[in-house]
């Protein structure tokens, strides 16, 4: 029979900065009917952890004592009444689609409902695989699923520097596809290049992203856009676009209300993985593609740096916000 245990876990109580973040030792309870537990090896980082925990998010956290976290890879340690597909000794992932408050997985132990795990290859490395999930499944989701991207398309990747922007590189070059990335400033540039995109371009210098994809594209422009920023310049991203060409919006970094283009004939997207793949079938298909490319190597998550220990997630975090890092942040508990 299996019994309650203790999970050190990252909880806070009061939106601010990265410091209110802190651990606490909590009592497990064993896994219920449809729920396994399991033991956290690598947390992935993600934006939206950041915005909850300074209130900026689309909810609020639900305080006192709100958990965070999307993003795990570990290992099955117990399952609950009615759970078949996965037991004791499996490697996973958390396939993120839950309220943060309530199941956030910043934690050494976390009990999930079993519709939320995906068993991983035992070949894919925790790090990896918990800086995989939410990237890979957003740009595949989004370019693919959504946009209907094609071979030989122009693909322009607004924050390409980002988690989901490195992984979209990767996955716009896999479908046959031409990545053109952004970034604000030229520091990023070469590492852009070296992870695949066909050109670069840095907004703080050259400034008008619609007319260089113009130039890129010999006058035509690009067929997708994928837009990490939204804001005021959302707009702008419309000149970027070919005659029916598709703009899908999946972030926020810019807080101020996005302004849709009105160069028509153009089709918009607002992307949430949610809606992409709404059912645990849907998600065993993205997770076919993200092993399937971690597999022949075409899929190569970029680790931007790792944390040991889960007092250190308050320094993970003020990296994340620093924004001088290229790719993905991953804590080991």
């Amino acid at each position: 029979m299996t019994t309650s245990t203790t999970a050190r876990t990252v909880l806070f109580d009061e939106t601010g900065g990265p410091e209110v973040l802190r651990v606490h030792d909590l009592r497990l309870p064993a896994p219920g009917p449809g729920e396994v537990q399991l033991k956290v090896e690598a947390l992935g980082l993600n934006r939206a952890e950041a915005l909850l925990r300074s209130g900026a998010y689309y909810y609020p956290p639900t305080l006192p004592g709100s958990r965070n976290g999307y993003e795990a890879a570990g290992v099955v340690e117990a399952v609950g009444g009615g759970v078949t597909d996965l037991a004791p000794g499996d490697p996973v992932l958390v396939a993120a689609d839950f309220h943060l408050s309530t199941h956030g997985v910043y934690a050494d132990r976390v009990v999930l409902p079993e519709t939320v795990v995906v068993r991983r290859p035992a070949a894919v490395h925790p790090v990896t695989a918990a800086a995989a999930w939410l990237t890979y499944s957003t740009a595949y989701g989004a370019l693919q699923v959504v946009a209907g991207m094609r071979p030989g398309d122009h693909v322009l990747i607004t924050g390409a520097s980002s988690g989901v922007g490195t992984a979209a590189i990767q996955v716009v070059r896999r479908a046959g596809a031409v990545p053109i990335a952004t970034t604000r400033t030229e520091v990023k540039r070469q590492r852009l290049l070296d992870l695949g995109a066909a050109h670069v371009v840095v907004t703080d210098g050259e400034k008008d992203v619609a007319k260089e994809s113009r130039r890129l594209t010999s006058g035509r422009g690009v067929e997708i856009v994928l837009d990490a920023i939204g804001g005021p310049g959302f707009q702008e991203l419309g000149g970027a676009v070919a005659p029916g060409g598709t703009l899908v919006s999946y972030g926020w970094l810019d807080l101020r209300p996005t302004v849709l283009p009105m160069n028509w004939p153009l089709t918009v997207h607002g992307y949430a993985n949610l809606a992409a793949f709404p059912t645990p079938e849907d998600r065993r298909r993205a997770a076919g593609y993200l092993f399937s490319g971690l597999a022949d190597g075409s899929l190569r998550p970029e680790i931007a740096e790792v944390f040991d220990g889960l007092d250190r997630m308050p320094e993970a975090h003020r990296l994340m916000e620093s924004n001088t890092h290229t790719g993905k942040i991953v804590v080991r508990p």
